[in-house]
């Protein structure tokens, strides 16, 4: 008997809770978790991993879908704000 989150149908309702959650909050926070449970939706469709493995593989598939989105919607001349001095300091 397999676990709940050994189903592949239950991996792909969580993408797709992911993915509507997305729509709420803004700057890609869980469109990188939707698709790294998409694609271990698709490993659980043809494979037979434990429980363990699988959230591992969620983990390292949401954290490089993170990555890859993170290169491919950045602005193109984005320029982070780098401060000198402290507020503190006279």
């Amino acid at each position: 008997m397999t676990g709940i989150l050994e189903i592949w149908w239950v991996w792909l309702a969580l993408a797709l809770v992911l993915a509507v959650a997305e729509i709420f909050a803004p700057g890609f926070i869980f469109l990188g978790f939707a698709v790294g449970a998409a694609l271990t939706a698709l490993v659980v469709a043809f494979s037979t991993f434990g429980f363990p493995v699988l959230c591992a593989l969620f983990a390292i598939l949401s954290l490089v879908s993170w990555l890859v989105m993170r290169r491919l919607f950045k602005l193109p001349n984005e320029k982070r704000k780098v401060f000198d001095t402290d507020i503190n300091d006279n």
